[in-house]
């Protein structure tokens, strides 16, 4: 649940303010009662390792499709964006 705050308790609590971000808590800003903006935790990246992404991409070795291929990869590991 996001908790609203306001500008100086954020100010004056910054360190409560960041535990509570690590304990996975979001926030609302507000200046003279209008929200400005938001904090929320960062989602930590897992790191595939090498070994991990080979066993992933030999699944599709036996897909004879580049199209069905294209749509397994993008369920695996998500769409890109980078050729649109």
């Amino acid at each position: 649940m996001t908790k609203t705050i306001t500008q100086a308790e954020l100010r004056n609590g910054s360190a409560n303010v960041m535990d509570a971000l690590e304990a996975g808590e979001d926030f609302v800003i507000t200046r003279n009662g209008r929200p400005v903006g938001e904090l929320r935790p960062i989602t930590p990246r897992r790191t595939v390792t090498a070994d991990e992404l080979k066993a992933r991409v030999a699944r599709f070795a036996h897909l004879a499709g580049s199209a069905e291929e294209r749509a397994e990869v993008d369920a695996a590991f998500g769409e890109d964006r980078l050729d649109d």
